[in-house]
C-alpha cells in the first residue's frame, strides 16, 4: 500500500443543511515525509532484496517463502523504518510467483511508510508510461527509481500527481565512474552534475529525489549544493561499507533530506529462526544512531 494519510473534508447538503465528514486518502508529501522522520527519529529505508536462496530454511515449507520472510521483516522493523524498498530484480527472477510475492509485500506495508520500487526503469515515452502504470497503479508504490540516460521523455511519464521519481545520478558501484564522472569539454561539469541540473527543469523537490551512493560520502557536500532542497536516497550503508555519520554530516538539509537504505545488513542479520529478531536489532541500532545524528546535524 502506498504511504497515504487520512484527510477529512466536510460536505454540506444544500437541501437540508446537514454536514457530513468525508474521509479520503492523500499521498505522502515532502512535509509529511519529514514529519514521519521527526516522529520516528529515523530516516531508515529497509531494502527488501529478498533472495530465495538466502531465506531461512524453515520458511521454505511455506506457500510463499519470500512473502513470509518479508512479512516478518516488516513486522520486526516497522517501528524504526520510514521507507521500504523492494529491489524488483529479486522478484522478477522468480517469474510469476515473484510478482505475486511482490504484490503481497506491497499490500502488507503499514500505513504511513514510504514505498519505493527499486526498478531502475527508463525507456521511450510510451514504454515508460506502461512502467509507471505497473508500479503506480497496479502495485501502488509511492516512488520508483529511474535511469535518466535516455533523457526527459523517458523520465517525465513517471511524474504523476502524488508520486515520486528517484533519479539515479551518483551511484556507489565500482563502474559508476565509467560515465557519471566524465567531465563535459564545454562546461567542465561532470555528467552526473549535468543530469541533476537538467532534471530540475522537469520536476521540483516535491516529486523528485536523487540516488547518491554512501560510499561517496566525501562528495555529498558538493552534491548537496547542487540540490539543496531535494531528498537523497542513499544506498551503501552497512554491507557496502558506507559511513552513516559521514553521510549525515555532509548530506543532511533542513528537512533531513535523506533516506538511508540498508538491505543485507538488516534482512540477513541471521539465517536462523531468529532472523526477524536479528533484523529488528540491526534496524534499532541504526535508528538509535540516526536519532543522535538528527540531534547533531538537523
Amino acid at each position: 500500500m502506498a504511504a497515504r494519510f487520512w484527510a477529512i473534508e466536510e460536505v454540506k447538503s444544500h437541501a437540508t443543511g446537514k454536514v457530513w465528514q468525508h474521509a479520503y486518502f492523500c499521498p505522502m508529501t515532502r512535509q509529511q515525509l519529514f514529519e514521519q522522520i521527526i516522529r520516528k527519529q529515523s530516516y531508515l529505508c529497509v531494502g527488501l532484496d529478498t533472495d530465495i536462496d538466502r531465506v531461512p530454511r524453515h520458511l521454505l515449507k511455506k506457500d510463499d517463502p519470500v512473502f513470509e520472510f518479508n512479512k516478518q521483516i516488516i513486522d520486526a522493523t516497522k517501528e524504526f523504518a520510514i521507507a521500504y524498498k523492494p529491489n524488483i530484480a529479486f522478484y522478477e527472477a522468480n517469474g510469476a510467483k515473484g510478482w505475486e510475492s511482490l504484490q503481497k509485500t506491497v499490500a502488507y506495508f503499514p500505513s504511513g511508510v514510504f514505498s519505493i520500487a527499486d526498478a531502475k526503469r527508463g525507456d521511450i515515452g510510451n514504454t515508460s508510461s506502461l512502467y509507471a502504470k505497473a508500479f503506480f497503479e497496479k502495485m501502488e508504490f509511492d516512488a520508483i527509481t529511474v535511469a535518466p540516460y535516455m533523457g526527459h521523455d523517458s523520465v517525465t511519464p513517471f511524474l504523476r500527481e502524488g508520486k515520486w521519481v528517484i533519479l539515479l545520478v551518483h551511484t556507489s558501484n565500482p563502474g559508476s565512474s565509467d560515465f557519471q564522472l566524465i567531465a563535459s569539454k564545454g562546461s567542465g561539469k561532470m555528467l552526473f552534475e549535468e543530469v541533476m541540473g537538467k532534471s530540475k527543469q522537469w520536476a521540483t523537490a516535491d516529486s523528485m529525489m536523487y540516488v547518491v551512493g554512501a560510499t561517496r560520502a566525501d562528495k555529498l557536500s558538493e552534491i548537496r549544493r547542487l540540490a539543496p532542497g531535494h531528498f537523497f536516497l542513499v544506498p551503501g550503508i552497512g554491507a557496502q561499507g558506507g559511513s552513516l555519520e559521514e553521510v549525515s554530516k555532509h548530506g543532511m538539509n533542513a528537512q533531513c533530506g535523506l533516506l538511508v537504505n540498508s538491505s543485507r545488513a538488516i534482512i540477513y542479520a541471521s539465517d536462523k529462526e531468529d532472523f526477524a529478531e536479528a533484523a529488528r536489532a540491526e534496524a534499532k541500532k541504526l535508528q538509535e544512531e540516526m536519532k543522535m545524528l538528527l540531534d547533531a546535524y538537523l
